[in-house]
């Protein structure tokens, strides 16, 4: 007779057998996956104008500070802010300027005689320009080395504008289709607006934890817009604290951005063919 334990041993060394070997134990991914991270930056831009602004046919000479702007501006805060949301190494990019600016006779000279006007006019008073200026665009990271990321980046750059051109009249003259207010001539553009395609790259270095160099430069319109177009900019961030999940920082840094964009020919002529830089200050949201 054989043992019952032994038969029940059998058994279930066949069953096993008829079984296989279990499964492996299912592997567990601790990876961190990316995830969405968002970056709000709300600055002011302390622009100085360099350049030729033409309105209606009338062109000026522009060479203003941005002491001189504000001095002349009807409105010294501008809106401006900058957005980021970055996925792994993709990211989002849109910035947005709203400004309006203008120069006095000082710092504006005339560059060719006004076309249609007859008898004495001195020379242009004043310069005001109503701007927005909005940037939309993707970046992907294309290299990344310890602390220094590179970038690439395309979009497009959207410009809407509304000049005043006011000149002196100091005798009876002719002003064709100027407007008149008092011994006030206005050359006035109306709404203007233009898209730029843009392409360019840019570079991200973390000096140390919650530190952050930025330098980014770009290129654009090249005939599809404005003639050429072309930014640069140069910022520093540095971390000030958490509160609520939002990390804040400061970021300081300067910004260049150059168009060259005309169109119409005699009294339908306008043309804006500036750089505006100046320093750029503001307070970064990430979260």
């Amino acid at each position: 007779m054989v043992p019952v334990g032994l038969l029940a041993g059998s058994a279930g060394n066949s069953l096993a057998a008829d079984l296989g070997p279990p499964p492996p134990a299912p592997v567990i991914d601790t990876a961190v996956q990316p995830a969405w991270t968002f970056r709000f930056t709300p600055y002011g831009w302390l622009t100085a104008w360099n350049g030729t602004q033409t309105v209606r046919g009338r062109s000026v000479k522009v060479d203003a500070s941005f002491i001189d702007i504000v001095e002349k501006s009807d409105t010294l805060v501008a809106l401006m802010g900058d957005f980021e949301a970055r996925f792994g190494r993709f990211a989002l990019l849109g910035d947005v300027v709203w400004s309006r600016v203008g120069a006095d006779r000082s710092n504006i000279r005339s560059r060719t005689l006004a076309p249609g006007v007859t008898g004495t006019l001195a020379t242009s008073l004043g310069l005001d320009v109503e701007m927005v200026i909005a940037e939309f665009g993707v970046a992907y990271e294309v290299a990344r080395s310890g602390p220094l990321a590179f970038d690439i980046l395309g979009g497009a750059r959207y410009w809407y504008q509304e000049a005043d051109l006011s000149l002196a009249v100091t005798a009876a003259v002719d002003i064709g289709d100027l407007q008149v207010a008092g011994a006030r001539a206005f050359a006035r553009s109306g709404s203007v607006d233009w898209l730029d395609p843009i392409v360019g790259a840019r570079v991200r270095y973390t000096m140390a934890p919650g530190h952050e160099l930025f330098l980014r430069g770009d290129i654009g319109g090249l005939g599809v817009g404005s003639d050429f177009s072309w930014q640069a900019i140069g910022a520093y961030g540095f971390e000030l604290g958490t509160y609520q999940g939002i990390t804040f920082s400061g970021v300081i840094g300067y910004r260049a951005l150059s168009v060259d964009y005309a169109q119409g020919e005699g009294r339908r002529r306008y043309e804006f063919d500036m750089i505006q830089h100046g320093p750029i200050l503001g307070l970064s949201m990430r979260f």
